[in-house]
């Protein structure tokens, strides 16, 4: 037995007496083997039981310790609406009290504006405006993902009080590693580390030790440049800030590992064609609800293929042996404008590809599709000669697939360059819609040769 096996059999066994205890209603053995489990294996627990159990954790829990699991949770976003249903309303109001306000703001935007306004109403009056004063921001902005609970110390104080102040506010803070100083009007001027405080002497002055050169973010940025520069910076956490550069929050590595998360799915929905891919569908008519229009989209492009093919039937039916290798170049073109596609896509989104290195990303795949294509032709062009002993076939099907990836290469790289450039989502140039350009492309090709040498292939 493995030691992930040994680990699973013991989380197994620590489940069953678990539920057990829901079972028989022992508040006892449940709080003792429930609340010694890691937050995110009592997320893990609470997700997978059935409502009934539940709904008797709700009776063993205080709206606190549940509070603790929706933060760890990675529940659904469909699913929140779910589980606050199944709670006493005053029970769900008072858990997302409980909540850091930048969780509870993500709980509550998933629900109704009636619902929002009752749980608003039922939960006490501080944590309510903090909600309150998040929930405006528009959504994928850095406003709608900070959170209100930070520490901040003000520049003309002492290590001593500033020592006093992380005290006294760190059990309410996401997180104390960086204090931010600010002026009289809040306004953010520096900040300084714990590690900093830590070793600094007790009368030394905040100002004296703070780093001036603050990175923040505007609180109208969009989530995903707030992102990629705290990942660039390494930041655990980055100050956000409005236009006059008052404090108004800060955004912690959690949120932006969800937000990393969050946009590689959209792009992923992109480029397989598939709408919201954000949460697994757990039955078959929700998951085809999403697919169906893009494959409806992509089936009519599909018939000017099967027109294109129509046009051609008196060279097909002159060589019918032409029919054969159709979907061998279609194929071939279609895997080629892909790879080009998805490093495209991937340098834009990383900002590998500035302004300047946008035309040799496209020579370079231009030079890629003219190496693969020559390759490709000269093994293509083999394999047939072998097998069908056809040598004029042969070099007609080799140049078509020359001609198609190379074609295909620099589509791939194009679209979503150019799409980029007219601020849209390169994203949507995704993999089925490459694909299905490059089938009409290389049949274009293919056939056309065809056609043109139709007497030589007679």
């Amino acid at each position: 037995m493995t030691v992930n096996e040994e680990v699973r059999e013991e989380i197994i066994i620590d489940e069953e007496k678990l539920i057990e205890a829901l079972e028989r209603q022992d508040i006892k053995t449940f709080r003792e083997e429930y609340l010694i489990l890691h937050p995110y294996d009592r997320a893990i627990f609470y997700e997978k039981v059935d409502v009934g159990l539940r709904k008797t954790m709700y009776f063993f829990l205080s709206p606190k310790e549940l509070a603790e699991i929706f933060e760890t949770s990675e529940i659904d976003e469909n699913e929140y609406k779910q589980f606050l249903q199944e709670m006493d309303t005053t029970y769900a109001a008072d858990m997302i009290s409980y909540m850091f306000v930048d969780n509870a703001v993500d709980v509550l935007k998933e629900l109704d504006k009636s619902q929002i306004a009752t749980y608003l109403t039922l939960m006490n009056k501080a944590a309510a405006s903090e909600i309150k004063s998040l929930l405006h921001y528009e959504e994928y902005t850095a406003g709608s993902i900070m959170t209100t609970e930070y520490v901040s110390i003000p520049q003309n104080s002492t290590v001593r009080s500033a020592m006093t102040i992380l005290k006294n506010e760190a059990p309410s803070a996401e997180t104390i590693y960086y204090v931010f100083v600010v002026d009289e009007d809040n306004r953010l001027t520096g900040v300084v580390s714990l590690r900093d405080l830590i070793i600094a002497d007790e009368d030394t002055l905040i100002q004296s030790i703070m780093n001036e050169r603050v990175v923040s973010v505007l609180v109208s940025a969009d989530q995903e440049d707030v992102a990629r520069m705290t990942q660039d910076y390494n930041f655990l956490a980055v100050p956000v800030v409005d236009f006059q550069h008052h404090m108004l929050g800060i955004i912690t590595v959690d949120d932006i590992i969800d937000v990393i998360n969050e946009e590689a799915s959209d792009d992923y929905s992109k480029l397989a064609a598939v709408s919201n891919m954000d949460s697994f569908d757990k039955n078959s008519l929700s998951a085809a609800k999403k697919r169906i229009p893009w494959l409806i989209i992509l089936l009519i492009l599909g018939m000017l293929t099967a027109n294109l093919i129509d046009l051609f039937t008196d060279t097909i039916s002159q060589v019918a042996l032409l029919a054969a290798f159709i979907p061998l170049i279609a194929g071939t073109a279609g895997n080629s404008g892909t790879q080009a596609l998805a490093v495209a896509v991937r340098g834009i989104a990383t900002r590998d590809i500035e302004d300047e290195s946008k035309f040799k990303l496209l020579l370079r795949e231009a030079g890629t599709g003219l190496i693969t294509g020559i390759v490709c032709a000269i093994f293509v062009v083999g394999l047939i000669f072998i097998w069908k002993h056809e040598f004029i076939i042969a070099l007609l099907v080799g140049a078509a697939i020359l001609v198609s990836i190379f074609v295909a290469t620099i589509s791939g790289s194009f679209i979503p360059l150019f799409m980029h450039r007219m601020k849209i989502d390169p994203a949507v140039a995704s993999g089925p819609f490459i694909t299905t350009l490059n089938d009409v492309i290389s049949i274009i090709i293919y056939l056309g040769l065809a056609t043109t040498f139709i007497s030589s292939l007679n």
